[in-house]
């Protein structure tokens, strides 16, 4: 027996996995095309969500700040996830469980301390950050005493 079939033998299970994921994408696109519809209208085109119409563009201008806070929120959410798994087998882990928790918290909250020392969660436009200088009323004549 040759060496490819002897893989194929071995590992028949994927293959036929393979083939049937492969058939059945084919199958879902074959069918969508023959049942889909053809028909063709000016609003057929056109986006509907939620009930309501759309109007203006879907190009707006968005601060990277949003972004900036998802990323934020996933990240601390995903380190919540983990905090959550170490809280459910603690008893299992111990001190030496409990110390690497503390150290894990320690590094978010250096991480976080950082953030907000770069001014990353700050939203407060730099224009209004600017702060009013107090106006000096300066005399004509010298008010020091000579």
């Amino acid at each position: 027996m040759s060496t490819t079939i002897e893989v194929i033998a071995h590992h028949w299970a994927f293959a036929v996995f393979l083939i049937m994921a492969i058939g059945l994408c084919g199958f879902m696109l074959l069918g969508a095309f023959f049942l889909g519809g053809r028909a063709q209208a000016r609003s057929k085109n056109t986006p509907y969500e939620s009930g309501v119409d759309s109007v203006g563009t879907a190009r707006l201008r968005l601060s990277a700040k949003f972004y900036l806070v998802a990323m934020f929120f996933v990240i601390f959410d995903v380190e919540a996830l983990y905090l959550y798994a170490w809280s459910v087998s603690i008893r299992e882990s111990g001190w030496v469980g409990f110390i690497e928790a503390a150290i894990f918290i320690l590094v978010l909250l250096a991480g976080l301390v950082y953030l907000v020392r770069i001014g990353a969660l700050d939203w407060t436009p730099t224009r209004s950050k600017r702060l009013s200088k107090p106006s000096t009323i300066k005399n004509a004549s010298n008010s020091h005493p000579q």
